[in-house]
């Protein structure tokens, strides 16, 4: 197969071919191998290989799912693979390696993927853009001197070169849909205990942490998602089972939708204009479907959500303190970068009322938001305040940024996405404005709790109507 006939097909498509014979696994991982060769010198979105893993699975003989033979990737942050490193974007963590698969790659395995690498993520996630000290910047194939985004930004920039035809991410802030609107891709967060985080995480991050892929077409997030879907032994709670198929769901004509929309942040940092026409295109776009389409937004305190993203300062200062002498890691300068320190020591000092504070701030949002949406089917924003940010922007190692302070610098650039994580509802990023200088600009729907199928049918309606996978980056696998 060459190249060019591999980066036409999504990983369905793919998958397809494989179901008909017409191409092999190997043959696959081959063509998608000789693609990441050919672009990543210039993108830093791959940062190690698990080629001998893949080829290991296809000898075995590869379950048969809905993603047979189909090669993808996985972040080097969140999800275990057995017999690799885990670095987390970070040089502390570079020797850790995993004696077995977490859940969700089992899950990934059992849908007949296989996985070729891993992929760039700021350490420890902290970040929206991928720049870590660890392995240096990943870049925008659209415009290398731009961010991809973060923290999923190595997954982005492979996706949207067309090494891969998806790439597993996860989202605490919006670190699936902040990189899906830098690189022009499809970018869903599932709603809360949708995907399972087990065997040894309860409620990640208190809940604000959620799995999925980045990938070009609708249809490969929905299927992906009803392959990974559902509870594992001892979740401490999760999302009950959609009564159809998601893949159906994306198949399936929304109906009309109530839908509001505003172009302006809760916390008052500007909006670029270009966002803006993104957002005001994509309620013109609604309109003509049929949907009926009202400017209005819940009027949330942005403080609350200032406060619930504090759990961030608690969680680091945990694993440092807690988790990490028992591997015999020691936090500090010379291996992690400063604002991780610096948030680490301010969650040092929070109090137990402090952590109560960010449980409040939590379950007010999700109880103010849930009624917003007994009104409305879904609510479109821009997915950030701007275009994607020049390389070098958000410096990690500045040893004068507070961590609050950091939390108000990353929160400028993505001003909306956060929101959806404090609450758990489902929320995407959907490709459908590109600025005048071609920049890709998503715009962001968010909808009612545990309502993934909904945001599905109408992102499968947009994607009919205004399909953005014909566009293809300056860097990209040909």
């Amino acid at each position: 197969m060459k190249i060019s006939e591999y980066t036409a097909f999504d990983a369905l498509g793919l998958a397809e071919l494989v179901r008909r014979r017409e191409v092999t696994p190997s043959e696959l991982m081959d063509v998608a191998s000789t693609a990441i060769e050919q672009v990543n010198p210039a993108l830093n979105a791959v940062i190690s290989s698990l080629r001998d893993d893949a080829e290991r699975a296809i000898r075995a003989g590869l379950p048969e799912g809905a993603f047979t033979g189909v090669p993808y990737l996985v972040k080097d942050l969140g999800i275990l693979v057995a017999g690799t490193p885990t670095g987390m974007g970070s040089r502390l963590f570079q020797g850790l390696v995993s004696s077995a698969d977490d859940e969700l790659m089992t899950r990934f395995r059992r849908a007949g993927l296989v996985s070729l690498g891993k992929t760039n993520t700021p350490e420890l996630g902290l970040n929206v853009v991928t720049e870590p000290a660890a392995h240096g910047p990943t870049r925008n194939p659209w415009r290398p001197d731009r961010t991809p985004g973060g923290s999923s930004g190595g997954a982005a920039a492979a996706v949207a070169a067309r090494m891969v035809p998806m790439a597993h991410g996860n989202d605490v802030a919006g670190s699936i849909r902040i990189p899906s609107s830098c690189c022009n891709l499809f970018g869903l967060k599932p709603t809360r205990g949708r995907v399972p985080t087990g065997p040894i995480e309860g409620e990640v991050l208190m809940g604000f942490a959620t799995d999925h892929v980045l990938t070009r077409s609708v249809r490969d997030s929905a299927a992906l998602l009803d392959a990974i879907a559902g509870p594992d032994a001892g979740a401490p709670y999760f999302t009950a089972s959609a009564p159809r198929s998601f893949l159906e769901e994306a198949r399936t004509p929304p109906g009309r939708l109530r839908i509001a929309f505003t172009d302006a942040s809760w916390s008052g940092v500007p909006v670029h204009d270009e966002c803006k026409l993104a957002v005001r295109r994509a309620a013109a776009l609604c309109e003509q479907l049929g949907h009926e389409v009202v400017p209005a937004r819940p009027e949330i305190a942005w403080e609350k959500v200032r406060i619930a993203f504090r759990m961030l300062l608690s969680y680091h200062a945990h694993m440092f303190d807690r988790v990490c002498p028992l591997y015999g890691l020691a936090a500090g300068r010379g291996a992690l970068e400063a604002t991780t320190l610096t948030m680490a020591e301010a969650g040092r000092r929070m109090s137990a009322v402090d952590l109560h504070d960010v449980l409040v701030a939590r379950d007010q949002l999700a109880r103010q938001l849930g009624q917003f949406f007994t009104q409305f089917d879904a609510l479109l924003t821009p997915t950030l305040a701007t275009l994607p940010i020049p390389a070098g922007t958000l410096d990690a190692d500045d040893p004068t940024v507070s961590a609050e302070g950091w939390l108000d610098r990353i929160f400028e650039f993505a001003a909306f996405t956060p929101l959806f994580n404090v609450n758990g509802s489902p929320a995407m990023s959907v490709p459908l404005h590109m600025s005048a200088d071609g920049l890709p600009v998503g715009v962001h729907f968010a909808g009612r709790y545990a309502d993934d199928a909904t945001l599905l049918r109408l992102a499968g309606q947009l994607e009919q109507a205004a399909p953005w996978d014909k566009r293809r980056p300056g860097i990209c696998a040909k």
